[in-house]
């Protein structure tokens, strides 16, 4: 093999660690925190980067260490159906992901010292929480994920304070509007969540992991998913009602049409079919995001 070859070999296996497909997650929130804020008057440009490179970083980080610690605990077997694990699979020794891991959440602090420097105390609060929960999300002598709380800390996470502290560091404060909005964010990202322990379900339950997923069985949690996309759908119902914004914010139910064949797939598939629906539901995340953000424009 040729130092390309080599070279070109180790970045495949580094990408794979890395998980490309989660990463609609990280943006989402961030788009959804910055449109609110240019609605507000507050848009700016340095703050916004900053803040979609810190939680590009942060989600990385969070893959390698779930990559790592569900290796370390035994989760990640031989018969998983998820995609592929490197350290699992023997592509990257646990040393090797963890350094990695580690490089991946010194550049995000990094970033963030910026953010810091523009927001203050609450930004360092909201990013060593981020770091330390994406570490014990699976690591640590009590993963969260482990006892069924995952939802619960990537719906904080990834609706309020992803979306509200990319306000928060454009415009110095939080509108109840930025509140609002990163309630459908949230809530879809959490869906993504659900599809991954839905499919995992059997070996979590063999290995001990007791997930929301293992605690509801099957048809629990194919109905936890419908009501997620559910609230998801009547926040901006809500927020027309209540008038905070106009009714173009109802634009982001044109997502329905990628919302129904996920739902069906719920219902219908098991195991690695699902690893389609998984990366479907991270897209529609995203989706919903931008046509959210554009009701939101173009409502102002």
């Amino acid at each position: 093999m040729t130092q390309t070859q080599e070279a070109l070999s180790n970045f495949r296996i580094w990408m794979l660690a890395i998980r490309p497909k989660t990463l609609p997650n990280a943006i989402g929130p961030v788009v959804v925190g910055t449109v609110v804020a240019a609605g507000d008057q507050a848009f700016r440009f340095g703050p916004a980067l900053a803040a979609l490179v810190a939680a590009l970083l942060l989600q990385i980080g969070s893959n390698l260490a779930n990559d790592v610690f569900d290796f370390k605990k035994g989760t990640d077997t031989e018969k998983r159906t998820g995609p592929l694990r490197v350290t699992q699979a023997g592509l990257l020794t646990p040393a090797q992901v963890i350094k990695g891991m580690w490089v991946v959440f010194a550049l995000a602090f990094c970033i963030g010292t910026y953010l810091i420097w523009i927001g203050g105390w609450p930004i360092l609060a909201i990013g060593i929480a981020s770091i330390i929960c994406a570490i014990i999300y699976t690591g640590g002598p009590f993963p969260l994920g482990y006892h069924g709380l995952g939802e619960l800390f990537v719906f904080i996470f990834f609706g309020p304070v992803a979306v509200c502290g990319t306000y928060f560091v454009q415009a110095g404060s939080v509108a109840p509007a930025a509140w609002w909005a990163s309630l459908p964010v949230g809530l879809l990202i959490t869906a993504v969540i659900v599809v991954n322990n839905y499919r995992d379900m059997d070996e979590d339950k063999k290995a001990g992991k007791r997930t929301v997923a293992v605690r509801l069985g099957p048809r629990g949690t194919q109905i936890e998913y419908i009501l997620l996309l559910a609230a998801a759908g009547a926040v901006p119902i809500i927020m027309w009602l209540t008038q905070q914004t106009s009714a173009w914010i109802l634009i982001s139910w044109l997502s329905l049409p990628f919302a129904l064949p996920l739902i069906k797939d719920m219902r219908t598939k098991k195991g690695a079919p699902l690893n389609a629906t998984l990366a479907g539901t991270a897209r529609l995340s995203l989706i919903y995001s931008l046509l959210f953000s554009l009701g939101y424009l173009l409502g102002i």
